[in-house]
């Protein structure tokens, strides 16, 4: 079953590939990912799943007994049960380090709107007003970022290269030569908060990072202070933000991923007018989302015919 968006519109390019190796495959309808629910419909008799961030729960692994191996397209993992997948003996495989570069870029694009007031001073010539505004120059700003792991890394560099002070924090210890190459300063949560005119959260969703952001931390950050968040929407406690926004705790965030996608209607993120708003895109680039494509069908093969596990 190949339910990955991603794949899905260029699934017919690699239906040569699969039918050389004798796998079937069904393409169930999917707008961003598929439900407990949904999934159960499809997958009583399928051997393997290329899988997007779809429900995978208990329920659905009992419901599928052939499953030998979900291979993920792309690199979180938090939307599958990884413990029941181990005890149905299901193998999970993904592709670390997939989009560090594209999110990487998205970051840093989201910190340039924000600091140079790009869209304000776009929205402002287009209703006819010419009007300057106090801008920041990078060099000028800190960077906080929470989550120093492929993606926080390369954020890392990009805002070096800018001439940012960087910030980090992160529950593993950052290799010598990386802290020495970049001259990151590794802190504690609450002195980054304090301290960084841009917050960029570049975790992994876990246990330890569910809500990562919520009430105390954005009365912690300056004022004058944006979150970016280009990583798993549940890092930030959504009700504790608008909270946030609303109360000028903070002055702006920049989401691409949220706790509920695609983001609701009813969403109060879509009144508020210093929020960036993007529909889960920062991974966007045709060269990584090709090699992904061809690893996540790559590691599925080699679990269906036995020469990994």
């Amino acid at each position: 079953m190949v339910s990955a968006p991603y794949m899905q519109p260029v699934v017919d390019r690699f239906r040569a590939t699969f039918a050389e190796h004798g796998i079937e495959i069904i393409v169930p309808p999917v707008e961003e990912r598929l439900s407990e629910k949904e999934l159960l419909q499809w997958v009583g008799d399928v051997d393997g799943v290329v899988c997007g961030d779809d429900q995978i729960t208990e329920r659905v692994l009992q419901g599928a007994p052939r499953l030998r191996v979900i291979s993920k397209w792309g690199t979180g993992v938090d939307s599958i049960d990884l413990v029941a997948c181990e005890r149905h003996g299901v193998s999970v495989r993904n592709s670390p380090n997939a989009f560090s570069e594209p999110v990487a870029d998205t970051v840093l694009g989201y910190v340039l709107c924000f600091a140079r007031n790009l869209l304000w001073l776009d929205s402002k010539m287009r209703d006819g007003v010419w009007a300057k505004r106090l801008s920041r120059a990078l060099r000028e700003c800190t960077l906080g970022v929470i989550g120093v792991g492929n993606v926080g890394k390369a954020v890392v560099r990009r805002a070096i290269a800018f001439g940012m002070r960087v910030l980090g924090n992160d529950i593993v210890d950052m290799p010598a030569d990386f802290v020495a190459e970049s001259g990151i300063e590794m802190v504690g949560k609450e002195d980054l908060l304090r301290a960084a005119d841009f917050v960029s959260l570049n975790c992994d969703l876990n246990p330890t990072s569910f809500h990562l952001m919520s009430s105390a931390e954005f009365a912690a950050m300056k004022k004058s202070a944006v979150v970016v968040n280009t990583a798993r929407g549940s890092i930030i406690d959504e009700a504790a933000l608008v909270r946030a926004l609303q109360e000028a705790q903070i002055a702006g965030a920049a989401l691409d991923v949220f706790e509920e996608e695609p983001l609701p209607a009813d969403s109060l993120l879509w009144q508020i007018e210093n929020v960036m708003l993007g529909p889960h895109n920062a991974n966007s680039s045709p060269d990584a989302w090709e090699r992904v494509h061809r690893n996540t069908i790559r590691s599925l093969i080699e679990v269906l015919e036995g020469s990994s596990t």
